[in-house]
């Protein structure tokens, strides 16, 4: 399977994608480079289909890779991701995120994207 190394070593690049990947489900839109949006978006639609099995082996999988973190004392991630997403897109076969391009970043003129969840609330 091909995949991007992002200018990274590969600890550091499934760091990166872990902590991206988090912060879509828990704030459901995160602005980031294409190419970093590209590549968190794979591990998102998997972890999202994981989750809509619901059983405790694939709580545990998403458990193993999402991070643990909580925004102002609401649900972490992975209460999220099973409690709200995964019923949410319960009878989407797949297509569970978009890109928007907002163009280039001033300083380095880098394309920027959203990457977002559809059907947000």
């Amino acid at each position: 399977m091909a995949y991007q190394k992002l200018g990274r070593n590969s600890s550091a690049r499934k760091a990166l994608l872990r902590d991206l990947v988090t912060d879509l489900f828990l704030y459901e839109r995160i602005e980031t480079t294409e190419a970093k949006a590209k590549e968190a978006r794979s591990v998102a639609e998997k972890l999202i289909t994981l989750s809509k099995r619901g059983d405790l082996h694939a709580r545990r999988q998403v458990a193993a890779y999402v991070r643990r973190e909580t925004v102002d004392g609401e649900q972490d991630a992975i209460q999220k991701l099973f409690a709200d997403l995964a019923p949410r897109y319960a009878d989407r076969p797949g297509g569970y995120t978009r890109i928007l391009k907002l163009g280039p970043r001033r300083g380095d003129a880098a394309p920027m994207v959203y990457l977002e969840l559809v059907d947000r609330a």
